[in-house]
């Protein structure tokens, strides 16, 4: 048991470097893991959908290679977000409408993902379809913070967030649109990275050139994230958009440590109200920057249209995946999908028009933002975890919002200028909460990214804070 807790305990590099020694088996990590999950998951709720069996048998496969051919991973256990299809598992994307949804064909990404050595062994809970940055659906119900287990995880890959924050995963799989991966890692404590567009090749859904969300590694620190990026990223002729796997890996990357020269600070990106307590723990954060030699200034790019922009283009994307659910079974989706969707549904081409110009106007001013600076930095979330049965955040700092992913800007933000961004881990509130850090880089600069993160993350000291034990309310 103690060598279980060992594992449990340890960074997916360490693991994956004594993997490839042959010191232990992917069966090793299988069992230890589903030892923890029955320790600890009962109290989060995080993995609800378990596939032990499935991942043996893939192990059993895998360990018929030689040591160091078995992929990037070399039989390390992933989660799979539970939108996701995984061949021959409950696959639910937290709706009743799928509640008994079992594919017979894999997602490209988990494809890809097992072809690198990955063992598919659960799937993490998500809200349905994704839809709200707080994790619970009516298949199964909430997922629970860790730090405080009367919080919510956010979402919509909170699952896979507290899998990581409790030690029931070392890598998880995510997916972010409008802050889907960084939410939930700045809630819980984790590193959450939403690559570039085309970064992750993914079965295409609906339209070809949907790219407001994206797929994306989650970890408990930076070199463990560019691991699973190294497992994730490369080109598929089934998705168009997807890009070729870098000469240099993402891990070499983020081990370079290259330092940014300067970068921008901001509390609020110009557009959204923020905690002030988030706000001063992110800003102390950026300043340490400066005891590695790095420039930070005050200042953000011009977004100001962010807001009129993702309401349209995501209000689009619910049309054109879910308007069938809403014509054929509107009693089983949630109050938020349903208006999502009839929003998209009422849409014009003036509307569109209106909106694709925005996000070229703001891309562009954005790219020339990062001829100055090489990073920005703002927070991840604009408050820290809120009580669990809140569906979404309904003020900030005495501002009310229209809906209910308006609270969401700083995150969308980003993702309609096509950056890289990642939630790293740099603080705690008052009450001992979790507040991450938004880290930014230009379109395809996820190698620079990981590199600075890295560097801020040393820095900040707070690598290995979980996993931890879930933690009731005091």
């Amino acid at each position: 048991m103690a060598a279980q807790q060992d594992l449990i305990k340890a960074t997916a590099c360490a693991v994956v470097d004594r993997l490839n020694a042959g010191e232990i088996t992917p069966l090793d990590l299988l069992d230890a893991l589903e030892a923890r999950i029955a320790e600890v998951d009962g109290a989060v709720n995080a993995l609800p959908t378990r596939c032990f069996v499935r991942a043996r048998k893939h192990a059993a496969e895998l360990m018929k290679k030689p040591l160091g051919q078995r992929g990037v991973l070399a039989g390390m256990p992933v989660p799979i977000k539970d939108l996701t299809a995984v061949a021959g598992v409950l696959t639910t994307q937290g709706s009743p409408i799928y509640k008994d949804a079992i594919p017979a064909r894999s997602d490209l990404m988990v494809e890809h993902l097992e072809a690198n050595g990955a063992l598919i062994y659960a799937k993490s809970n998500t809200p349905e379809f994704g839809a709200g940055a707080n994790t619970f659906n009516e298949v199964f119900g909430f997922t629970r913070n860790p730090w405080d287990t009367s919080r919510s995880a956010a979402g919509s890959s909170g699952g896979a967030a507290v899998a990581l924050a409790t030690g029931t995963a070392w890598l998880a799989h995510g997916s972010d649109m409008g802050g889907s991966l960084r939410n939930p890692a700045s809630f819980c404590g984790i590193v959450g990275l939403r690559p570039s567009i085309g970064r992750v090749a993914h079965t295409p859904v609906a339209k070809i050139d949907r790219n407001l969300g994206v797929q994306g590694p989650m970890a408990r620190n930076v070199e463990d994230v560019a691991l699973l990026l190294d497992a994730m990223s490369g080109e598929h002729a089934a998705d168009p958009l997807s890009l070729p796997r870098p000469a240099t890996s993402f891990l070499a990357a983020a081990r370079s440590r290259q330092r940014p020269l300067r970068v921008a600070y901001s509390p609020d990106l110009g557009i959204t109200p923020v905690d002030p307590e988030v706000a001063a723990i992110t800003h102390k954060a950026a300043m340490r920057f400066a005891e590695a030699g790095v420039i930070v200034e005050e200042a953000h790019p011009d977004l100001r249209e962010a807001h009129d922009c993702f309401q349209v283009l995501r209000a689009f994307d619910f049309a054109i995946s879910k308007a069938p659910l809403l014509r054929d079974k509107r009693d089983m989706l949630k109050p938020e999908v349903i208006w999502n969707i009839e929003q998209g549904l009422k849409l014009t081409v003036d509307d569109l028009a209106r909106a694709e110009a925005q996000r070229v106007a703001m891309t562009a001013r954005t790219v020339e933002f990062f001829h100055s600076y090489d990073l920005l930095l703002c927070p991840a979330t604009i408050v820290p975890p809120y009580p669990i049965e809140n569906r979404y955040v309904a003020e900030c700092a005495g501002q009310k919002f229209d809906n209910y992913v308006e609270w969401l800007g700083i995150v969308y933000a980003i993702t309609l200028v096509c950056c890289p961004a990642l939630s790293l881990p740099c603080g705690f509130t008052s009450t001992g909460l979790p507040v991450g850090l938004q880290m930014v880089a230009p379109p395809r600069g996820d190698a620079r990214l990981l590199a600075g993160a890295a560097v801020l993350e040393d820095i900040l000291g707070l690598r290995g804070t979980t996993p931890i034990d879930p933690r009731t309310a005091p």
